[in-house]
């Protein structure tokens, strides 16, 4: 039985940092593991200048211990009225990796979203033609539609016209939770990827209601019926190099999930790439947690691969019920749980 196992140092392309007092709690949770995060744009204000991706970079940096290797990679938050012109101005500065596509109102934060896709064709095009990739939430919001198939419509009725119309177009699925959504990637050309946290190949939906309302198990998009868990983890599980890691993590004090109106998120960055190599090992196919996690997102990005490497150690590791303290306490995932492997500590 494997009791060690080295990896290239891998990257996460799905983050949530906040700001101010919770990015400092959070940050160096992320940088303990990867090198590299893609970082969700969706603050108060949203991040859609190069002059507010350039100051979030810095407050990120700031948040870190003195010496920390970690690059934020900044995402480009996409209004109706943004102007294409700023949009390539910070892609080609390297002030923005992406842009990122929430429909209004889908989730945390998403209040100045995009009302309607047909209104972005000037973004579109600037995109198709600079090789910028567009990150999807991919759901609709109509409120008819139940929200355990908003994933499923929004491919059909949404995402579908959009690869059509765009057929050059770099696009990440993030945070995919259905076999819908593993068929179109995988039906789809090179230029269509998908991201995968580990809770959607860990939990379904019974998870949200076991014994009661679980309120750390809701994230969106929410955990599905067991059938589409299977079939994303196989995905995530296969080798193919349209899938790769992406945690979405998503930190939220327990006073904000324990309460009447409770936020979505799950926050798994601290035991993150634990997760996912006990999934992968149980699987029995840990020798393709490096693809999945270190190589497959980077080589759709066009971004170098990292030169360091990182130690996973065959370890019980005992998960706290909670991390930080205060009104910055989080819930961690897997919380009360015993985990298989440890990341070890830098000699």
């Amino acid at each position: 039985m494997t009791q060690t196992l080295t990896i290239r140092r891998p990257d996460d392309w799905h983050l949530h940092l906040r700001d101010g007092d919770m990015l400092k709690t959070v940050a160096h949770y992320t940088a303990r593991q990867f090198a590299r995060a893609i970082v969700m744009p969706n603050l108060t204000p949203p991040v859609s200048t190069v002059e507010a991706a350039n100051a979030y970079r810095q407050r990120i940096l700031d948040a870190l211990p003195q010496g920390t290797d970690f690059t934020p990679l900044m995402v480009c938050y996409l209004t109706d009225s943004i102007d294409p012109a700023e949009i390539e101005r910070g892609y080609t500065s390297g002030a923005f990796a992406a842009c990122k596509l929430y429909p209004a109102h889908a989730t945390t934060n998403s209040a100045h979203g995009v009302t309607d896709i047909r209104k972005m064709t000037g973004v579109l095009e600037t995109m198709q033609r600079i090789g910028m990739p567009l990150l999807i939430h991919g759901e609709v919001t109509d409120r008819h539609v139940d929200i355990f198939d908003r994933e499923a419509v929004f491919i059909e009725t949404i995402l579908t016209p959009l690869v059509a119309d765009y057929p050059d177009l770099k696009i990440v699925l993030e945070h995919i939770t259905t076999s819908e959504a593993v068929d179109f990637v995988n039906a789809a050309g090179p230029n269509i990827a998908a991201t995968i946290t580990p809770q959607h190949i860990i939990i379904n939906r019974n998870a949200i209601f076991d014994g009661g309302i679980r309120p750390h198990a809701y994230c969106l998009p929410v955990a599905k019926r067991e059938q589409h868990r299977l079939a994303v983890r196989a995905a995530a599980v296969s080798g193919s190099p349209k899938f790769f890691l992406g945690t979405d993590s998503a930190p939220h004090a327990i006073g904000r999930k324990e309460t009447a109106c409770g936020c979505a998120g799950i926050f798994n960055a601290p035991y993150a790439l634990e997760s996912y190599a006990q999934v992968f090992e149980d699987e029995g196919v840990l020798d393709r947690l490096e693809g999945f996690a270190s190589l497959h997102g980077p080589r759709f990005y066009g971004l170098p691969l990292n030169e360091g490497m990182v130690t996973l150690e065959r370890v019980d590791t005992p998960v706290p019920d909670s991390l930080g303290e205060g009104a910055l306490a989080l819930v961690p995932f897997h919380a009360g749980e015993t985990l298989r492997w440890r990341l070890a500590e830098k000699a």
